[in-house]
This record gives C-alpha cells, sequence and structure tokens, in this order.
C-alpha cells in the first residue's frame, strides 16, 4: 500500500458536495488521517502535504484515495 521510501505519495481526498483536494503525503501522516478518521473523536485534522498544511473537517470527508506512485506501461 505505501510506497518503499518516504516520499510524498498522490493522496485524494474526497468531501461532501463533491469538492476533491488533491495532496501529496508522507505515509506516516495518511495514517494519522486514517486513524483519526476511524476515531471520529475530533473534528478537524491538521494534514501536513509537500506544499505545507491543510485543516481538515473529519465529518466531511467521503473518501481518501491513495494512488501508488509506481510507473506503470499500458493504457
Amino acid at each position: 500500500m505505501a510506497p518503499s521510501d518516504d516520499r510524498p505519495q498522490p493522496v485524494s481526498i474526497g468531501f461532501h458536495g463533491g469538492q476533491v483536494l488533491a495532496v501529496r503525503v508522507h505515509a506516516h501522516d495518511l495514517d494519522k488521517l486514517r486513524k483519526a478518521l476511524e476515531a471520529g473523536s475530533a473534528r478537524w485534522h491538521e494534514l501536513a502535504d509537500a506544499e505545507g498544511a491543510s485543516l481538515l473537517d473529519l465529518g466531511r470527508i467521503v473518501y481518501v484515495r491513495a494512488d501508488s506512485d509506481e510507473h506503470k506501461i499500458g493504457f
């Protein structure tokens, strides 16, 4: 699931209403986000990414999609 090294990986975070936030995060920051979503206790979560940080309303997130950076050949 996570890349073999600690390079940031592309992640898409979808919100109610259809907005999508595309970020590049390290595996440990993605794990923190997933744990915060599973716990459901806090409403706000600060996500550090390659560009800076974002403050997310966990109650509005409908999905998190983590892409691999593996190069693919073909269509």
